[in-house]
Formats: structure tokens, C-alpha cells, sequence
């Protein structure tokens, strides 16, 4: 029988896919414009307010995990909506609920490309929600390093270290960035 990402446990993620940090590469803006005109292509994108790219890969000139993320803004009304997320399943992605936190609302997470075998495919994530929801304050990141280039390498030092102190544990590296996430979201709007 075949694993998917859903019999994975967290000590499995931790181990077949360790954080592993690459050069900025200047394809990874392509990538998510095709996958963006595959996804609107085939899914009805009639309940899409935006679709764009965020996290590392979408900052110039820092190293990042392969991973492209998306965001997709939807109406409150689409969100956990089944057609929606069988739309993204035929397209090879798994569905995931991000369950809600004391900052934010639960909201629709997918994946694709993970690959068992070691070999490397392109990793996709799309974060889901209505603009209500904190997720949302992951532009206002973006765009605040996007514009202050020093912040980035900030950001990327941080990275480096938490990448060779947190090799393989996903939640402790996402965890260690946290802070200077917030910190950077205050920089943001007292601009």
C-alpha cells in the first residue's frame, strides 16, 4: 500500500524531510506563477479574492527552503467547503486543517510534492483563509523584508541557525523564527 502524507507522524516528517536551506534561486518567482495559472486554470476560481506568493522564496537574495508557499485569500463562506478542497486533491495536493491557535483562526492548508523515495520533487504549500484571519499578517512580512533588504539577511542569519540547530525538528525551527516574526510585524506597522 502506498503511504501518503497522512500516515505520516511527526517524528516521520522530522526525518524524511529535514530543513535543508538553498540560494535564493530567481526560478522560484516562475514557479509559482505557473503553478498559480495551473491552479486558476483548473479550479474555479470564482471564490479566489488573491492568490500570491510568500515566505522565504519570495524574498530577493536569501536562502530559503525549496519549498514555494502560496497564499490564497478565499470568503469567509468558502472556507473547509468540500468542492474546494476536491478541487485541490485532483490536482495532487493534500488537504490539511491548520487548527486554530490563540492568534489565529483555523484555516485550509495543502501540500504536494513531498516524495518518499528521496527524490526531489517541487514542494508546494498553499495556506487558505479569509483576509480576517492572522495568516494574513504573513504579506505584511513579506513585504516589509521585500523592502528592507537588511532585515532579510536578518532573517536569513536566523534561519542558518535554526536550520543547523533544528535539522530535524520542523516545529522547533518554525517556533525559533516566531519572535522576530512579531518583531518585524511591529517594525511593519509603526512604518
Amino acid at each position: 500500500m502506498k503511504r501518503t502524507l497522512y500516515d505520516l507522524t511527526r517524528e516521520d516528517w522530522n526525518t524524511l524531510f529535514p530543513i535543508e536551506l538553498s540560494e535564493h534561486n530567481t526560478d522560484w518567482k516562475h514557479i509559482f506563477e505557473e503553478e498559480k495559472q495551473r491552479i486558476l486554470e483548473n479550479v474555479d476560481n470564482s471564490c479566489f479574492n488573491r492568490i500570491e506568493h510568500f515566505g522565504s522564496t519570495s524574498i530577493p537574495n536569501i536562502k530559503a527552503k525549496n519549498y514555494i508557499d502560496l497564499f490564497i485569500e478565499i470568503p469567509k463562506e468558502f472556507l473547509f467547503d468540500k468542492e474546494l478542497i476536491k478541487s485541490f486533491e485532483k490536482l495532487g495536493y493534500a488537504f490539511f486543517e491548520v487548527p486554530a491557535r490563540e492568534d489565529a483562526e483555523a484555516y485550509m492548508s495543502f501540500a504536494k510534492g513531498y516524495n518518499f523515495e528521496g527524490l526531489k520533487d517541487q514542494v508546494f504549500h498553499i495556506h487558505m483563509c479569509p483576509k480576517e484571519n492572522a495568516m494574513c499578517n504573513q504579506l505584511k512580512f513579506r513585504d516589509y523584508l521585500i523592502e528592507n533588504p537588511s532585515r532579510a539577511k536578518e532573517y536569513e542569519k536566523l534561519k542558518i541557525e535554526l536550520a543547523s540547530k533544528y535539522r530535524n525538528d520542523r516545529g522547533a525551527y518554525v517556533l525559533g523564527k516566531t519572535q522576530f516574526v512579531k518583531e518585524t510585524l511591529n517594525l511593519h506597522n509603526n512604518k
